[in-house]
């Protein structure tokens, strides 16, 4: 969480990816990055999250950069790059020091990320790049399937959070296997926090099924959003985008307070 949010508070990561993805199209310099963060931030939104790939098909190194300046202009909110550390992320993580680091088993020419971590056959090398990470200060979040059973081995190798991918969340959103899927995840929250964890989650959170993720998944701290965020943004604008999403966890945590 940022200091500026109480603990018990989820707070907005907007992922700026798509907005990087749509500039590269051109040589404008259209849509602009920093612009697109500085108006999130201004409506509220407590952090920016970026997925630099290698192929720098959307995120380049110099947004990072650029971004990381941006932020420190920002007391109390967050900067969360993401990434495989078996690619370019740590290079990003020595030189930056975000607030936060995710880590995300995609390989180099992935669409998007689609799986978590897998334990015990990714711990051996994920611990020494946490350990380092957490030595430079930063604090580092594991991409993970919702799996009970994965999260005391997460906390076992040194993270200190885990991003729920909810894309199977998203997907079941308005079927029959809407209430199972959520359950899934209310399960392996429990665990995360039960083992020490905290919690955070993202890949297809939208207006519609944000509130009761929040509402029915205990102890989520944040959750990043680009996608959909973006894709609203074109339609409502980034203020007011950023405003109803705020809006949607308000309304999550108060129902979640009320059950």
């Amino acid at each position: 969480m940022t200091s500026s949010a109480s603990p018990h508070r989820t707070a907005l990561s907007v992922n700026v990816n798509k907005v990087a993805l749509l500039r590269n199209t051109r040589h404008l310099g259209i849509p602009d990055v920093l612009r697109a963060a500085q108006i999130c931030l201004e409506a509220g939104a407590q952090g920016i999250t970026v997925h630099p790939r290698p192929d720098e098909r959307h995120i380049r190194a110099h947004d990072v950069h650029a971004l990381a300046a941006l932020l420190r202009q920002w007391p109390g909110r967050e900067y969360n790059i993401e990434g495989n550390p078996s690619h370019n992320l740590m290079e990003f993580i020595r030189q930056v020091r975000p607030q936060q680091a995710t880590f995300v088993p995609d390989s180099e020419d992935q669409f998007t990320s689609d799986h978590g971590w897998s334990f015990p056959q990714d711990a051996q090398k994920l611990a020494p790049l946490i350990a380092e990470c957490r030595a430079l200060g930063v604090r580092v979040s594991l991409f993970m399937d919702p799996v009970p059973e994965q999260m005391a081995q997460a906390r076992a190798v040194g993270a200190d959070r885990v991003e729920l991918y909810t894309e199977p969340y998203a997907a079941a959103w308005g079927t029959p296997q809407q209430g199972a899927e959520l359950e899934r995840y209310r399960a392996a929250a429990q665990a995360a926090l039960d083992a020490g964890l905290a919690v955070n989650a993202g890949h297809d959170l939208n207006r519609d099924n944000l509130a009761a993720f929040v509402r029915g998944v205990p102890g989520v701290q944040e959750v990043s959003i680009g996608h959909a965020l973006i894709a609203d943004a074109l339609e409502l604008g980034y203020r007011a985008t950023v405003q109803a999403y705020l809006a949607c966890i308000e309304a999550g945590q108060a129902g979640s307070e009320n059950s």
